[in-house]
């Protein structure tokens, strides 16, 4: 296992577009979440006296939700919009594979079918874990920076760390699927991009607001969504609206079970599909 991974680090790693993706990454994450962080503390929080009851009702509901505890909350929810730059890393390092031929040689150097979609996960494990490490970075310099006297409660909401690797990595794999099954980086890119941005919205609207069902929880990209709900303020004011944000917060471990298993059948596909189809 760690020689597969070393294998495949060294492959990554000198591919352009690997660091040209999270260089995008590394400058969208901060600047999105600050832009925002930005514009809430000065509309909301610290606005002029013709605003201080509303920036009152505001401090009272919700704090600042890029101060710590909530900075973990709210950054992992911003920063989930972006999961297509890394996604199309994904799909261009699988499509390369089969456009250079380089999944027959692995083979012929003595890799088993098994390993090589070991050795594919390995690389999606790779950069979860990178973009977790931006997203927990970003977390601490904003909560730091919008600090208000909340630093020592930091800790409260670390769970949010482990959820979006989760997600990264669910959705990251559906990327990896298409890429594997379509093998052409462009369709396979314009599928992920025309489904996860139009397709799956227009059925979780149909599903939440039409046929009034809590079906569009296990759509393939909104599975994995709801481990990290909208935060409390962007939620809006209301009972209802405060109920549905605690219900989604209470809903979280169902979504991970579920995510985990969907992500578990992508990769037992993934392995079964590498047993039979000719390479």
């Amino acid at each position: 296992m760690l020689q597969l991974i070393k294998i495949e680090w060294l492959k990554i790693k000198r591919y352009p577009a690997f660091w040209w993706m999270f260089s995008i990454v590394a400058l969208t994450y901060p600047g999105v979440n600050l832009i925002i962080g930005t514009i809430y503390n000065h509309t909301l929080v610290r606005t002029a006296d013709k605003k201080e009851a509303l920036s009152q009702i505001a401090k009272m509901l919700f704090g600042n939700p890029f101060e710590f505890p909530e900075a973990w909350h709210t950054t992992a929810y911003f920063s989930s919009f972006f999961i297509s730059i890394p996604a199309i890393l994904v799909i261009m390092l699988i499509s390369n594979e089969y456009t250079y031929k380089t999944h027959r040689q692995n083979i012929i150097d003595g890799w088993s079918r098994q390993q090589f979609i070991t050795a594919k996960m390995m690389d999606i494990v790779i950069i979860s874990l990178i973009t977790t490490i931006i997203y927990t970075f970003v977390s601490v310099s904003l909560g730091v920076y919008f600090d208000d006297g909340h630093l020592a409660r930091w800790a409260e909401q670390l769970q949010y760390i482990p959820l979006f690797f989760i997600q990264s990595f669910a959705q990251l794999s559906i990327a990896f699927l298409l890429g594997y099954l379509i093998k052409k980086a462009f369709i396979a890119l314009g599928v992920f991009l025309f489904y996860s941005l139009i397709v799956e919205n227009i059925l979780v609207s149909y599903l939440k607001w039409k046929l009034q069902t809590h079906a569009y929880k296990f759509l393939p990209f909104e599975m994995s969504d709801e481990l990290i709900p909208v935060p409390a303020f962007a939620g809006g004011f209301g009972k209802d609206m405060r109920d549905a944000y605690e219900a989604a917060i209470t809903a979280i471990p169902i979504q991970l079970v579920c995510t985990l298993i969907f992500t578990g059948l992508i990769w037992l596909l993934c392995y079964k599909l590498q047993e039979k189809k000719d390479l």
